[in-house]
């Protein structure tokens, strides 16, 4: 097997690599100062959509993590990319936060309940049986099924709670339609990340908590991965996956000296 080019880029996740139930993991200040000193070109991503960038860049930021809001791409982001080249200046109902809203209206969408060309699906801590209803109906009408992500819990302090792929899954059976997911582990996001930062995933690696998502999604776009110990993978379930990281480490704070 031919050596891999040295990496010039890094992308990593937030959740479980960089912060974990809003606190951060030992390292993670070390390793953001270290990318950054270096001028190294990096991303750090995340499927949750509720937040845009500025958002979570102030919220990164009250925990001592100064990412800068160019590094930041998350699944609405890479589903308005999308959508933007798949047909410009189109028109969605969106189930969503100001996450994806916001994304949608940076690319020149109209967000209507009249005739849409899309349903887009994303994370809210609000579902309504209304709104699901009227995706349902749309749906049924001829508008494209497009899901931010296809995570089927999210963490919170209280336990999981319900995500996008588990009302995706509700909708599914109601229609009939499967979503095309935007999100991790589709390597689109990785791509169109990558192409945000002028990088090229031959000299990329990813840094991840889950093989599910963020390993297979660094995989499939030709990178590096790195799979930390610090989120819901545990090292026991590694060998479960038909498909292995390049290392396996404890958490960022080892991977810090590789900048």
């Amino acid at each position: 097997m031919a050596d891999r080019k040295p990496i010039e880029s890094w992308l990593t996740d937030m959740d479980g690599v960089l912060i974990h139930e809003g606190v951060p993991i030992p390292g993670a200040d070390a390793f953001i100062k270290k990318l950054k000193d270096s001028g190294r070109p990096f991303l750090v991503l995340t499927n949750n959509s509720i937040y845009t960038p500025r958002d979570l860049h102030a919220r990164l930021r009250r925990l001592g993590l100064e990412v800068p809001i160019e590094n930041i791409w998350t699944s609405a982001l890479a589903t308005a990319k999308f959508l933007d080249d798949q047909r410009p200046g189109g028109s969605a109902y969106v189930i969503g936060e100001a996450g994806l809203t916001t994304a949608l209206h940076d690319i020149g969408y109209i967000l209507t309940d009249h005739d849409p060309d899309y349903v887009v699906l994303g994370e809210t801590r609000t579902y309504s049986f209304e709104a699901m209803t009227k995706a349902v109906r749309l749906i049924n009408a001829g508008a494209r099924f497009i899901c931010t992500n296809p995570d089927e819990t999210g963490p919170s302090t209280e336990g999981p709670l319900p995500a996008t792929g588990a009302v995706a899954a509700l909708i599914t059976k109601a229609t009939g339609r499967q979503p095309y997911f935007a999100g991790k582990p589709n390597p689109l996001m990785m791509r169109t990340g990558l192409n945000t930062i002028g990088a090229h995933s031959e000299s990329s690696a990813m840094i991840g908590d889950r093989m599910d998502t963020d390993v297979l999604a660094g995989i499939e776009a030709g990178m590096k991965t790195y799979l930390v110990l610090t989120g819901l993978t545990r090292p026991e379930q590694v060998e479960n996956f038909p498909y292995r990281p390049s290392k396996v480490v404890d958490s960022i704070a080892d991977i810090v000296d590789l900048v």
